[in-house]
């Protein structure tokens, strides 16, 4: 039974859409099949795009949603008393975006002042669409009073807090510091003050409108000022500045602004990272102290200079190393007071392009709402499935419950120094970084992290000795020494690996700055494979829009024979089966069932046969073509009698060289988040990540050699 949520504003400044996306990440985190609807568009300030809400939807979740009715549109035809042949539309168009979903996510229109008519709309909106009501409100320049009456007289618009269709509000942007407040410490370059956690008891006396067993506070969104953040590039959007110097303008985030007015050591507080420096051009002396900075390791968003003035070009070549990594510097006309003002009045919205701000914001909602509560209330019967947020949840909270200690032998590449914090704060494990504590220690100031207690920091210089004999011990078989195994632990991978062999530590990652191969190799040498594996091989695990799918192998055996293919697939089953996914193996190759033949094509039908009967509790099928085994209209027409083809969830490809190319071309094609590859088959975990992993690609991949350790032992 498919249920909707009509998500309703109590007014304007509540963060509506972020709130409405935020839930529907929280459906997946749960494994709903969740749709999204934004019946009547609104045209945002600022807005000259694609309609945020559907956009953001289809870009970020992969959900394709109905484009909505023009509000314009709309109006006029409730002008014209066409209110039911409106409906009808909204109807059709619901119908188009829900589809075969469990949940649908509506989301409604913002209040406007003196167009009492937006109310009305959206009280037929959610009596059309037979949906259950959430309000969302935020406190805003409102006292506790004032907010606590907004919010019982937008519910009286939907039949009231008694009533069974209001299921309660969501409070967002709960202890942010007033507008203007904010604008000044921005202005300043000063750090936000901290916000004080507020719990339900805690809102429940300050609005008595949830003092009742009816209407629930279904969650409460913080303000965190990082989610705030806009990009530099979206700066120079909104002034339309001259670019001088490009670098990273589309990836460094502004998180203060400095007014560089005064002298340079009244101003040199200000520099911290993310800083946007605003300054007149002919202050060469402030432009020098930001590129000092820079130097320094300090990550600034950018520099403005104001009055179409730029500094001497001899001062402009001195600053070229600071320029050359990556640091944009931008011209406007105005003069610095008047640009201060302008900047002061930017919007808070996430522009529609800004997917990454937008999934962070959707992934701190899903946590605050209480949608558990929200699904049982509404007693929501759903097939479970693993999206990739239901996936990458679940990664998290089986961690956390693992408990293990993870060693990270690139302790001083600071986006596995960032993955580590995170790991840390968020109970995903205990993580030992690598690497020289004064380096670690200054790499994460210059990135304004600060090292919790928890995290332990190792000199190899002053722990290397000690692996030298146990090291010799275990590849003596090899004739090995112990000057050979001093030089070769001058490797952290490998002295990491030691740490591994010994039981200090439950499991390694490493592959930021060193290749698979650097990773792998002192694995199968020093942990070697477990008694019931007959090889060590690979999967990637493929976070497609609609769910996860699992590649084998892509990363270890290059031509494996049908007996090691078969091996490749039982070990690949048993993985997709312990991370949440039910394997249906398909054998990949480049002919499907009977119809082709040739040594390749024989070569995975003998594999499928003796992946069966090892393990007939396996559905396992092959030999099948890639568009056969994933999609179902094909798979009709080529497989029809099998239990795997069209709606396959494991990859078995016959080489490595099909492997490898499938997986990249997948990931780079289609935008596809992988993480991997993960090694199956050896007594202990060692994973491996891209060199162009992203912060949030380690803690995953961390999270996952956590619970691969808890399986193992």
């Amino acid at each position: 039974m498919q249920h909707s949520f009509f998500i309703a504003p109590t007014g304007s400044g509540t963060g509506l859409t972020s709130v409405c996306l935020g839930m529907v990440r929280a459906m997946e985190h749960l494994g709903v099949k969740v749709a999204f609807f934004k019946p009547i568009s609104q045209t945002g300030s600022g807005d000259n795009g694609p309609e945020r809400s559907t956009h953001m939807v289809r870009e970020i979740v992969g959900l394709h949603s109905a484009h909505p009715i023009d509000l314009a549109v709309a109006q006029h035809r409730l002008a014209l008393g066409q209110d039911d042949q409106l409906m009808e539309d909204v109807i059709s168009l619901y119908q188009e975006s829900a589809k075969d979903a469990d949940v649908v996510i509506v989301e409604g229109l913002v209040p406007v002042a003196n167009e009492n008519y937006i109310a009305k709309l959206n009280v037929l909106l959610a009596k059309t669409l037979d949906s259950s009501v959430i309000l969302v409100a935020a406190k805003n320049a409102y006292s506790n009073a004032q907010l606590n009456d907004k919010i019982r007289m937008t519910a009286s618009l939907f039949g009231g807090v008694n009533s069974s269709k209001v299921l309660g509000c969501i409070l967002n942007k709960v202890g942010a510091p007033p507008e203007t407040m904010q604008q000044v410490l921005s202005l300043e370059g000063e750090n936000s003050p901290t916000t004080t956690a507020m719990s339900f008891e805690d809102i429940r006396r300050k609005l008595p409108v949830f003092d009742t067993t009816t209407f629930r506070c279904l969650g409460i969104i913080h303000w965190d000022r990082n989610l705030i953040a806009p990009r530099t590039s979206d700066i120079a959007r909104y002034l339309d500045t001259r670019v001088i110097h490009e670098g990273t303008i589309k990836d460094r985030r502004v998180h203060a602004i400095t007014l560089a007015a005064r002298t340079v050591p009244n101003m040199l507080h200000t520099l911290k990272p993310g800083t946007l420096v605003v300054v007149p051009g002919d202050r060469e002396d402030i432009f020098l102290a930001a590129c000092m900075a820079v130097m320094n390791g300090v990550p600034l968003a950018g520099i403005i200079f104001t009055g179409n003035l730029e500094p001497d070009s001899r001062v402009f070549e001195l600053c070229q190393p600071a320029i050359k990594t990556g640091l944009p510097i931008l011209m406007t006309g105005t003069n610095t007071f008047v640009t201060a003002r302008i900047l002061s009045e930017m919007s808070n919205e996430v522009p529609a392009d800004d997917h990454a701000r937008m999934d962070s914001v959707m992934e701190s909602i899903a946590h605050a709402i209480d949608t558990a509560w929200i699904i049982q209330h509404s007693l929501l019967p759903f097939e479970r499935r693993l999206s990739p947020p239901a996936f990458r949840h679940s990664l998290v909270q089986r961690a956390r419950a693992a408990k293990k200690r993870i060693v990270l032998p690139e302790g001083t590449e600071p986006r596995t120094i960032q993955a580590a914090v995170l790991c840390h704060e968020r109970g995903i494990a205990n993580c030992v970084l690598l690497g020289k504590p004064d380096e670690i220690k200054r790499i994460a100031e210059s990135l304004a992290i600060q090292l919790p207690l928890g995290i332990t920091l190792l000199d190899p210089d002053e722990i290397r000795e000690r692996y030298v004999a146990p090291m010799v011990q275990l590849r003596q078989h090899k004739a090995l020494t112990a000057p050979m195994a001093i030089a070769q632990l001058e490797d952290p991978v490998v002295l990491g690996t030691m740490m591994l062999a010994m039981d200090e530590v439950d499991g390694l990652v490493s592959g930021a700055i060193h290749t698979t191969a650097n990773t792998i190799r002192p694995a199968l040498q020093l942990i070697k494979t477990r008694a019931d594996a007959a090889l060590v091989s690979s999967v990637f695990f493929m976070l497609l829009p609609e769910q996860v799918l699992v590649y084998g192998d892509c990363a270890v055996n290059p031509d494996p024979t049908a007996s090691e293919l078969a091996d490749i697939a039982i070990q690949s089953g048993d993985s997709a089966r312990a991370f949440g996914i039910e394997p249906r193996i398909a054998m990949i190759s480049y002919s499907t069932g009977k119809s082709g033949t040739g040594s390749d094509v024989e070569k995975v039908r003998l594999a499928t046969q003796i992946a069966r009967a090892k393990r007939p509790d396996l559905e396992v099928d092959g030999p099948l073509q890639y568009d056969a085994a994933a999609i179902a209209s094909v798979a009709a027409q080529k497989a029809p009698d099998s239990n795997v083809a069209g709606k396959a969830t494991v990859f078995i490809f016959p080489d490595l060289n099909t492997g490898n190319t499938t997986y990249k071309a997948v990931q780079r094609s289609a935008n596809v988040v992988s993480i991997g590859p993960m090694l199956q088959g050896l007594r202990k975990p060692v994973n491996d990540l891209s060199r162009g992993a992203l912060v949030e690609d380690i803690l995953y991949t961390i999270a996952l050699t956590a619970i691969q350790a808890d399986q193992l032992n």
